[in-house]
Formats: C-alpha cells, structure tokens, sequence
C-alpha cells in the first residue's frame, strides 16, 4: 500500500512540475488566442489540457520560453498582454492574418532573441520600445503594412543579426543608429517609401554580408564609408534616386558576388567594374548613365 501511495504520489509530482506555468503567463497565451479566433486555427489547443501540451508553446522550467504558430491562420489582433510573457526567447507568428499595430508592451521582452511577424497585415508605426529588445538577434517583420519611419531606438539592439523590414510602408529618413548594430549580418529594407541618405554611420556595420535598399526614393551620393563593409556579398542599390559617380574604395568590397545598381543616375565605366570584383556573380545596371569613369566625388553633401 505504502508502495503504491508513493507511486501516485510520483505521478501526481511529475504532472505538476511539468503542467504548473505562471497564471499571468496562462492567461497571456489565452488572450492571444482569444483575439486571433483560436478555435479557428489550423492546431487548435485545449485549453483545459495543461499548457506545456499546447501547439507551438515550448515551457522548460516552468516558464513559456517559446511560441511558434507559424503558418496556423491566426486572424486577429496581437493583444497588449503579449508582453507578459517575459521569458520568451522566441516569438514566431509568420504567415498568418494578423493585424492592427505591434503592441507597446513588445518591449517588456527583454529576453526575446527571435521576433518574427512577417507576412501579416500588421499597420501602424513600430513601437519606439523595440529598441527595449536587449536580447534580440533576429527581427524580421517584412510583407507587412507598418507605416512610419524607422525609430531611432532601433539602435539599441546590439545583439541583431538580421533586420528585414522590406515590403512594409515604412517613410522617412534611416536613422544614424543604425550604425550602433555591430553585429549585423543582414540589413533589408527594400521596397518602402524610404527616402533621404544613406547615412555615413552604415560604415561601422563591418560583419554586414546582405544590404539590401531597393526600390525606395534614397537619394544623394553613396557614401564612401561602404568601401568599409568589406564581408559585404550582396550590395543591392537598385531602383531608387542615387547619383554621381561611385566610391573608388568600392573595389575593396572583394567578396560581392551581387551588385544591383540599376535604375539611379550612377555615373561610370560599369562593364570595368564589373572586372574588378572576382566573386561577382550578380550584376545589374540597366538604365543608368554608363559614361564618365569611376572615381570618388570630391565632397559628399
């Protein structure tokens, strides 16, 4: 008999220890599938089953450190109440319906190093407290309406790797901190209504292999403090209002293989550029001026 007290005891233990999470954290998961029609998702969850049983939530220590509901047709709204799931590592909802605006208390998730909403109908601006993800390696929020221009706290995200907010709405000028992102690999921005320069602070993104600014409305010269970005392997400029001749430095960029400068008013001997970058494997300049040589400009404005 004691035997079997023990037994139930045991098993009564173990079924705690792995269904017990927070009730704030509970019910923060609940809320968010309450506004985007949980019952409607392709992998609904029981909600009277424990929590650690739940579709794409990952619980270690007690704790929610995980949710991925990719591809699982969530329709509806992010609610403020995201932010109470503190000790999130991953928050990944790509390719779903959700809509409105990214709540301000995104920020609260201070242990968050993948955030992925892209492919969504988010709107509105990025909350100025993304800039409160300390942990965030990866932000990745493309095929999305967001307006505005991109917050100045962005710049506060030291860990980054990878930023992709291309096919948004995004306006405005690129903030200068940009150039605070030292461990940036990946900056894609392509496809919004950006305009402006490219700041000469990109210079400090030194592991960047991918920058990627097409089809925007940036203007002016290319900075020569691009010639820095020597890991850089695509460089895609292409469709926006650049002009003047390109950096001499640029040759110093030995491992592009993709250059993409079509539709600017570059001026130079492009054909011989082409010669001068021996992984290029991409290179596009249809419809600029291909007459003059390839030299620096005196002074950058």
């Amino acid at each position: 008999m004691k035997t079997v007290k023990i037994t139930l005891l045991l098993c009564l233990v173990t079924i705690f220890s792995f269904a017990n999470v927070t009730t704030q954290e509970k019910e923060a998961l609940l809320a968010l599938h309450n506004s985007t029609k949980g019952t409607s998702w392709n992998t609904t969850w029981d909600i009277n089953s424990p929590v650690s049983t739940w579709y794409g939530v990952t619980v270690e220590d007690e704790k929610v450190v995980a949710l991925n509901l990719e591809f699982n047709n969530l329709e509806g709204q992010l609610p403020e109440t995201i932010g109470d799931l503190v000790n999130l590592t991953e928050l990944n909802l790509f390719r779903n319906n959700i809509t409105g605006v990214i709540p301000n208390s995104i920020g609260n998730l201070k242990a968050l190093k993948v955030l992925n909403i892209a492919f969504n109908n988010l709107d509105g601006e990025l909350p100025n407290r993304i800039g409160d993800l300390s942990s965030l390696q990866s932000l990745q929020l493309f095929m999305n309406n967001i307006e505005g221009s991109i917050p100045e706290s962005i710049g506060q995200l030291s860990q980054l790797q990878t930023l992709e907010l291309y096919n948004n709405r995004l306006s405005g000028v690129l903030p200068n901190s940009l150039g605070n992102l030292g461990n940036l690999n990946e900056l894609l921005i392509s496809s919004n209504n950006l305009t402006g320069k490219l700041p000469q602070s990109i210079g400090n993104l030194t592991d960047l292999k991918i920058l990627s600014v097409f089809d925007n409305s940036l203007l002016g010269i290319v900075p020569n403090a691009i010639s820095s970005l020597v890991n850089l392997e695509e460089l895609v400029l292409a469709n926006n209002a650049f002009f003047g001749n390109l950096p001499t430095d640029l040759a110093n960029l030995s491992n592009l293989k993709v250059l993409m400068i079509g539709n600017n008013d570059f001026k130079g001997e492009f054909a011989k550029l082409h010669g001068q970058f021996p992984n290029m494997e991409q290179f596009d300049f249809v419809n600029n001026n291909d007459t003059g040589v390839l030299a620096t400009l005196d002074i950058e404005d």
